[in-house]
């Protein structure tokens, strides 16, 4: 498991509860997207040698337990599965060292050529990186929030007459 990010809850991210506020668990993912690009070869040189940058196309995001003002969070990326354009992702959301799931957000990712604003396939170098690190994370259990769908039981659902 690759751990890209750590930081601790600044006060400006809690709300009035002294919680952690729903949009920050995605600011805190989206920093550990940034450092999971930078170890895949799509940090600012890289961007700039190839023209690519990531771009989130979908992002499910599951809030499990309330993270409070000054803890230290950190978030723990797997590689679930990728092709020559895109990775599906999955973050999870610790305390350093401990056990105990926080959040889960399940993400797949583009690559774009931001020239053109296009899909495009990874760099050689890239896509290198990409294939070591599913292979080094191929192996490791599915995390449990993956693949979930929104929705009520068909049994619970009432129309309006």
């Amino acid at each position: 498991m690759l751990t890209p990010y750590r930081t601790a809850i600044l006060p400006e991210w809690v709300d009035y509860n002294g919680h952690l506020r729903d949009a920050f668990y995605l600011l805190i993912f989206s920093y550990a997207t940034d450092a999971l690009m930078d170890r895949l070869g799509l940090d600012e040189a890289g961007r700039a040698r190839t023209g690519h940058s990531l771009y989130t196309l979908e992002c499910h995001l599951n809030y499990l337990a309330e993270v409070k003002l000054g803890v230290e969070v950190e978030v723990r990326t797997q590689l679930l599965a990728h092709d020559r354009k895109r990775l599906h992702i999955h973050h999870g959301l610790y305390y350093p060292g401990g056990g105990q799931l926080l959040a889960a957000s399940e993400q797949m990712l583009m690559n774009v050529d931001s020239l053109g604003a296009r899909s495009a396939p990874f760099d050689d170098a890239v896509l290198a990186a990409v294939q070591a690190l599913y292979e080094a994370h191929r192996d490791l259990p599915r995390p449990v929030h993956v693949g979930r769908i929104i929705g009520l039981p068909a049994t619970t659902v009432k129309s309006r007459a």
